[in-house]
């Protein structure tokens, strides 16, 4: 079986949660979301299970990270500074914030930040893949 990626994320609002994570380019997977869960799929390999609260407090006994709480930061790689921009600005209009931090562009690699509604860091990214490839020479 490959290995795969599940992430579930407490939200506050269901349905402006769904739409904020289709703007950054996951899909709904219908089958598998209700009235308390949406499954949002990233790639083939990584999803993230949006939970009401409610829900989700069903399956932890520990309060719900506050939004002024770091809990997780959630690192995405793009394939190109112009896709790392793109993610950022999709966030900042869907209801997210963008540059929750300043943007680190060392040139070989190029890192922005978002927020969505929830709180919730995510650091999309590019590597130069040449670059890469030279370090390891």
């Amino acid at each position: 079986m490959t290995k795969m990626i599940f992430l579930n994320l407490p939200v506050k609002d269901l349905a402006a949660a769904t739409r904020f994570y289709e703007a950054i380019g996951c899909k709904k997977n219908e089958q598998f979301s209700t009235d308390q869960v949406a499954m949002m799929a990233w790639s083939d390999t990584i999803t993230f299970h949006l939970l009401t609260h409610d829900y989700f407090a069903s399956f932890s006994a520990k309060p719900i990270a506050a939004a002024n709480v770091s809990e997780v930061l959630i690192a995405l790689s793009r394939a190109s500074r112009q896709e790392v921009d793109a993610i950022c600005e999709a966030a900042a209009i869907t209801g997210g914030k963008a540059d929750v931090r300043p943007p680190q562009d060392m040139g070989f690699m190029y890192l922005r930040s978002f927020e969505d509604p929830d709180g919730h860091v995510f650091e999309p990214m590019w590597m130069d893949p040449a670059a890469i490839a030279n370090q390891s020479d």
